[in-house]
């Protein structure tokens, strides 16, 4: 499999990353010991680069799959906090539930960020750059949907590393358009920022067409791509696909195509319009004094599943 360093910070991870969010609560929300299983099968087929978030709340499997196949791979983590003492605290629940002293990669997760972000998140930013250099962060990065804030990113000194939203429909992309994307994470690269990508099936959306995003993702660039996974054929999968391997032996069906979306209950939803404010893709509008959700662009993340305060969001 294809290795590549990010940017200036001498952090070699494989073109596959082990995207953790699908396998959490927030969208399939496996039991621990599949959950452990499934990073198990990636670390030990060769993947050595897991992403995953304090919100996502899958500290856990990980841990227990370092356990079991004795692989530490590069983790990078992320959190919503916006003070300092939040950030200091959420990095130090990484490391003790990880079982770490140490952490590769620490992320600003903001997905619905916007202009003001690194204003609002000056004390988050502050604490994950003294953590830094302390030692116990080796680089610090920013984790977004927003074309505008890549673009921000790549003038801001401090950042490491930028972890931006994109695949060939645009879909997710807030802040910007696709090609607005585009240029951001030239731009970044052009700053030395280390760079790898997310949501370039565009949250399952297009998994009938794996190989053109795919292909799409490696014409922007030399960059590690992030990929959800929650079974272990999709990690075998994906390992072949990612080694220039046959795939023609494969036969899930969650593979050529996703049926999985979201549905809110509309005689649970309370109209209070928290997932409005926490769809990080715009997907969530008010109708008649209940919430809807746009298919058209809703990316699957699931983020707006714990903002609903009575669960009346559904993966379906």
């Amino acid at each position: 499999m294809r290795r590549y360093k990010l940017g200036l910070t001498g952090i070699e991870v494989t073109e596959l990353c082990f995207g953790a969010l699908p396998m959490g609560p927030m969208q399939k929300n496996l039991d621990v010991e599949y959950g452990t299983a499934i990073v198990a099968r990636a670390l030990k087929g060769g993947i050595n680069f897991v992403d995953t978030a304090q919100a996502y709340k899958t500290y856990v499997p990980i841990k227990k799959a370092m356990e079991e196949t004795g692989i530490v791979p590069i983790i990078a983590s992320k959190s919503n906090a916006a003070e300092y003492n939040e950030m200091e605290d959420a990095v130090s629940e990484a490391l003790e539930m990880l079982g770490l002293k140490k952490i590769d990669i620490f992320h600003i997760h903001a997905a619905r960020g916007d202009k003001n972000l690194f204003r609002i998140r000056a004390g988050a930013l502050r604490a994950l750059l003294d953590l830094k250099e302390k030692g116990t962060i080796k680089a610090v990065g920013v984790s977004c949907h927003s074309a505008e804030v890549v673009s921000l990113a790549a003038d801001v000194k401090e950042l490491d590393i930028v972890f931006p939203l994109i695949n060939y429909k645009g879909m997710g992309i807030i802040g910007g358009s696709l090609p607005d994307m585009e240029k951001a994470i030239i731009k970044c690269r052009e700053a030395n920022k280390g760079i790898y990508l997310m949501k370039i099936l565009a949250g399952g959306n297009i998994l009938g067409e794996y190989d053109k995003a795919i292909a799409y993702a490696r014409s922007l660039g030399n960059y590690p791509i992030a990929l959800g996974m929650v079974s272990e054929e999709e990690v075998d999968y994906n390992i072949s696909f990612f080694d220039s391997e046959d795939t023609s032996g494969f036969s899930n069906p969650t593979l050529k195509g996703s049926n999985k979306r979201f549905q809110i209950v509309q005689r649970a939803c309370l109209s209070c319009g928290k997932c409005v404010e926490t769809c990080a893709s715009s997907a969530i509008s008010m109708i008649e004094g209940k919430a809807f959700i746009n298919s058209e662009k809703c990316i699957n993340c699931g983020y707006c599943v714990p903002g609903c305060l009575v669960l009346a969001i559904r993966a379906i």
